[in-house]
């Protein structure tokens, strides 16, 4: 079982060291199992006269939450730099392998994020892809009534909006809002 003096190490270790450190394989069970029984102990222990003891037991729960929350803060500082190298350069880090299943999950998210989000700036940059250009061929709409939440036609979510509430929407997806009289087309007066 982990103790408070490892988990302690293993904040040092990820404080001080630029790469990802290796956790243990069990540690959020162990972790799990550690929190459980300073709870009962503190539990028992008020039912005792042993006062010091149970501040003590308080003391390090509180000591121990904290120190797991700054080591997920910086394991989670640590994968956004690695996904922002990863995009950029095509390589994956050595820390890879240092994540725990659930990191790896978020640094294939925000790595697949960073690459969109690149490939459409310099979709901008090199003259492909107009901002100015996809805005005309948009509708400015006034919902006649209440609309839930909705993917457009990417997969992207919109809303949900409120009756009255306008909104700048592709033609395709405003036009079938208005043919189906949940919204109004916002003319230009000029």
């Amino acid at each position: 079982m982990i103790t408070y003096q490892e988990m302690y190490d293993l904040l040092r270790k990820e404080k001080y060291n630029e790469a990802l450190q290796q956790l243990p394989k069990k540690f959020f069970s162990e972790l799990a199992l550690y929190i459980s029984e300073k709870r009962e102990m503190i539990g028992k222990e008020t039912k005792t006269i042993f006062s010091d003891t149970i501040n003590m037991t308080r003391k390090q729960l509180d000591n121990t939450i904290a120190i797991i929350r700054e080591i997920i803060t910086l394991r989670e500082k640590k994968i956004l730099n690695l996904a922002l190298v990863s995009a950029k350069t095509g390589i994956n880090k050595r820390d890879v392998e240092n994540m725990l299943k659930h990191e790896k999950e978020l640094f294939e998210i925000i790595t697949k994020k960073i690459e969109q989000n690149q490939i459409q700036a310099d979709k901008i940059l090199t003259g492909e892809q107009n901002e100015s250009k996809d805005l005309k061929n948009n509708l400015m709409i006034r919902f006649k009534e209440e609309v839930t939440k909705f993917l457009d036609l990417e997969g992207k979510e919109i809303g949900p909006f409120k009756q009255g509430d306008m909104a700048n929407l592709s033609q395709e997806i405003a036009k079938i809002l208005i043919d189906d009289h949940k919204a109004e087309e916002i003319y230009d007066k000029e």
